[in-house]
């Protein structure tokens, strides 16, 4: 519940020093995963001609995107911003701009294609990690960081929604590739602006664990345990709102509504989704995160079950957008969560694992829904995604606490060095059109 007491506003999180610019430039980094999966679809289906190698060659620059996530976060906290994620900017722009010179050419053998795609996903730089760790190092205040945060997510929602938008005009007036390269020009502008912030210059590895590796012993142990209701609660809630979008594609062709039909219950998603970011940023809550997860993530359950009831398509709009109101308040939740866990030098790794968990699960889940849409009957099939958000409500808080310092952090030592949680939704509130690196 919420107490009554003084609540920092989120102009007063944008007035903090440097916090603006360093937001801005890291807004016009992450602007280039809005729209890179977009127009590289376009790209490789025009160079190709073929949707099976065009969708094998997203599949693989999605999965080093994802999967190695946690991987180049471990580097950022290793060696800083500004050693590990600038390099890892300009080559993975490099590499875009690759891809689209390979895309310009019609029959590109699709070895050369998928190559060059997963090394270029390998070295998406964790954009949206790193902004929640200069966030969580500017404001040690818990009120002003769960506004952050929740800032946060509802500019990634919009930068998710905006990005293909952006790719659209695009590729009304010079081929795909432009969109690509576009996309590359965004996150090395955007990271290079971002390196170069005072704030980010704060992010350095802690003492005694410049190697970053995990604390070792109970610590480590502890932290991982800390870490799992956090992680699978982000899948769980990547598998649900992944499946609303087939989901909705089959409640309309049952309906025989038309595809802008589909569109704006996707809308309401999106809608409910940045409205519950910032109603949950401004609400002082009583109870800890911990505790509100579970909640969080079973209203998104409860609601995607009760859209599987929907008689009409107003219904499933309000049904949806219910949902919505529940998904960035639950991704926000979590990355508050994997901060709070997190050891000094680890912070960034810790969220990006919660950024894996999503993107993840939201794979998982399209997949998975695909293959129930044709056996079983639509309702169940809602029922299924919300049951799936309810199950990982379940999972037990885990350890959390330590001596001194703020709250819920499992590290022993009397101080701390500058925080560093999570991803992008991310985000997260959660993006569609792509992955969140």
């Amino acid at each position: 519940m919420s107490t009554p007491t003084e609540r920092p506003s989120y102009a007063a999180v944008l007035r903090v020093p440097h916090a603006r610019r360093t937001f801005a430039a890291a807004l016009v980094g992450r602007l280039s995963y809005g729209t890179v999966s977009l127009a590289l679809m376009l790209s490789l289906t025009r160079s190709t001609g073929s949707y099976a190698v065009a969708g094998t060659v997203m599949a693989l620059f999605g999965a080093t995107s994802v999967f190695l996530s946690p991987y180049r976060a471990a580097l950022v906290d290793r060696h800083g911003p500004r050693r590990a994620l600038l390099p890892m900017a300009l080559l993975y722009a490099a590499l875009l701009c690759a891809l689209a010179a390979v895309c310009g050419y019609r029959g590109t053998p699709a070895a050369v294609l998928a190559v060059t795609a997963a090394l270029a996903g390998a070295c998406t730089p964790p954009l949206g990690p790193t902004m929640r760790a200069v966030w969580a190092g500017l404001l040690p205040d818990r009120r002003m960081l769960q506004r952050a945060y929740s800032l946060d997510g509802v500019a990634e929602e919009l930068l998710f929604v905006s990005g293909p938008l952006l790719v659209g005009v695009v590729v009304g007036v010079a081929p795909p590739a432009v969109g690509v390269v576009l996309s590359a020009l965004l996150v090395a502008v955007g990271t290079l602006a971002f390196v170069t912030s005072p704030a980010a210059g704060t992010l350095r590895p802690a003492a005694g664990e410049k190697d970053g590796s995990a604390p070792a012993g109970p610590e480590g142990a502890g932290q991982g345990r800390a870490l799992l209701q956090p992680v699978v609660v982000a899948a769980g809630v990547g598998v649900a709102v992944s499946a609303v979008d087939l989901l909705v594609v089959a409640f309309a062709g049952q309906h025989g509504l038309g595809g802008g039909t589909v569109a704006w219950v996707l809308a309401a998603l999106s809608a409910g989704s940045a409205v519950g970011g910032l109603l949950n940023g401004a609400i002082t809550w009583g109870a800890s995160a911990r505790a509100r997860l579970p909640f969080l993530a079973a209203g998104i359950g409860l609601c995607l079950a009760a859209a599987g009831l929907a008689p009409g398509i107003g219904a499933l709009v309000a049904a949806v957008a219910c949902a919505g109101l529940f998904v960035a308040p639950a991704l926000t939740t979590t990355y508050l969560i994997a901060d709070e866990s997190a050891a000094p030098g680890s912070r960034t790794r810790a969220g990006a694992w919660v950024n894996t968990a999503v993107n993840a699960g939201m794979s998982a889940g399209a997949a998975a829904v695909g293959l129930l849409v044709e056996r079983l009957p639509l309702p169940i099939c809602f029922a299924v995604s919300g049951a799936v958000a309810v199950a990982v409500a379940l999972v037990p808080p885990g350890r959390h606490g330590r001596s001194g310092g703020r709250p819920g952090l499992l590290s022993r030592r009397p101080g701390r060095s500058r925080p560093v949680p999570s991803p992008s939704r991310p985000s997260q509130s959660p993006s569609r059109p792509g992955d969140r690196p």
